[in-house]
């Protein structure tokens, strides 16, 4: 089909107007208790008809977005790409915000409304349009970054304006404000807690096995087998022996003080600190690994000390490579410590698993959509992070 110029943003076109034509945009039931019946986007725009919305920042981006698939990948094209994305986003969300205010005044405060599958799909299709077309433009890594940031500036402000106060989400949230920041400063508690000491004792576990092949062997196998064992069964492994050390903290004030105990925080935050480990050593020893031995004689035949090599040659060199094993431990950690709630860690996992055992599935998002966000933004700013270092290196 050589009439179609970018087949990226084809297959991202179909799947948005299937999710349109085929899944509710919105929800709508009485209140908490009862199912909601599905609202399509054909029915929504006919019902808004009556009550004028700005309906072009939905039809004429997603017209715009239709006509790229036609048209040469020029700079011009991917730039009203990203601008057409971002201005679908906002229109979506705009709809979907005006429509639940409406249902709201029509049903009364105890309705929820609530964001059906079309919604989040066309969501995605206009995020992965933007980071296509970022990706096309070949944008320096802090343009990518605020590129990203801009697509969502939108949707914060308009959230800071009050508008999606109807939508269930937020209702849930003004009911359990305190819970979420709650939440939230458990979530984070959680992951430094498992991070740090995993980079204490990954980094230096890194840099043996480089210096030693015996070890390395080994190291991976161990951090290996570590890796292939579910979380949960780990968590429950770490129960018993940490429920003996509790025993022993009547006696022993530091561990009381360490809050050593069988279920809680502990346990959660050795078994992520597990996890960590083997993408920590692994990104330490590759980065250290791929430095070009003729750089290291180079600076050896200029008389620099060996830890002076390490410091100003090795180490600036590797750190790309290190910050990508970062990335990934600490986005996987991110992710884990939603599972820790099962052991009574808290943090969001403890809202997640509170939505599920009640079937409402605002709550259960609720606590899901701040973990997705603080992982994509920490992703993306160690990795923008990585590509500049990297490009310094070769500079």
């Amino acid at each position: 089909m050589a009439w179609v110029k970018n087949r990226v943003l084809a297959v991202l076109v179909l799947a948005g107007l299937a999710a349109a034509l085929g899944l509710p945009f919105l929800t709508h039931a009485p209140n908490r208790l009862l199912s909601g019946s599905a609202i399509s986007l054909a029915q929504l725009v006919k019902d808004t008809a009556a009550h004028p919305i700005d309906l072009w920042l939905v039809f004429v981006p997603a017209l715009l977005l239709v006509a790229a698939v036609f048209m040469r990948p020029a700079r011009r094209t991917q730039t009203a790409v990203y601008v057409a994305a971002t201005l679908f986003l906002t229109g979506l969300a705009a709809l979907a915000a005006q429509h639940a205010t409406q249902l709201t005044g029509q049903s009364g405060p105890i309705a929820r409304t609530s964001l059906g599958a079309a919604f989040w799909l066309l969501a995605a299709v206009s995020g992965l349009a933007a980071t296509d077309a970022m990706q096309r433009l070949a944008l320096r890594p802090i343009w990518r970054l605020l590129g990203a940031g801009f697509v969502i500036v939108p949707l914060g402000l308009m959230l800071g304006n009050g508008a999606f106060k109807d939508l269930s989400l937020l209702k849930e949230y003004a009911n359990r404000q305190d819970v979420f920041n709650a939440a939230f400063w458990q979530h984070v508690q959680i992951v430094l807690s498992s991070l740090l000491p995993a980079l204490l004792m990954g980094v230096p576990l890194g840099l043996a096995s480089n210096r030693s092949l015996a070890l390395r062997a080994p190291l991976f196998a161990v951090l290996n087998v570590i890796q292939t064992v579910p979380s949960i069964a780990l968590f429950a492994l770490l129960m018993a022996p940490l429920a003996l050390l509790a025993l022993l903290a009547a006696s022993v004030p530091l561990l009381a003080q360490l809050g050593i105990k069988g279920i809680g925080l502990a346990p959660a935050v050795i078994a992520l600190t597990l996890y960590a480990l083997l993408p920590v050593v692994r990104s330490t020893a590759a980065g250290l690994s791929q430095v070009p031995q003729p750089v290291i004689e180079a600076a050896q035949g200029m008389g620099l000390t060996a830890r002076q090599i390490f410091w100003r040659v090795e180490l600036p060199l590797a750190l790309p490579v290190f910050l990508s094993g970062l990335r990934v431990a600490t986005v996987q950690t991110i992710g884990m410590a939603v599972v820790a709630a099962l052991i009574g860690a808290g943090g969001f996992g403890a809202i997640v698993f509170q939505g599920l055992l009640s079937g409402a599935l605002d709550l259960v998002l609720l606590g899901v959509l701040p973990v997705v966000a603080m992982a994509v933004a920490v992703d993306a700013l160690l990795k923008a992070l990585g590509l500049a270092l990297e490009r310094n290196v070769n500079d």
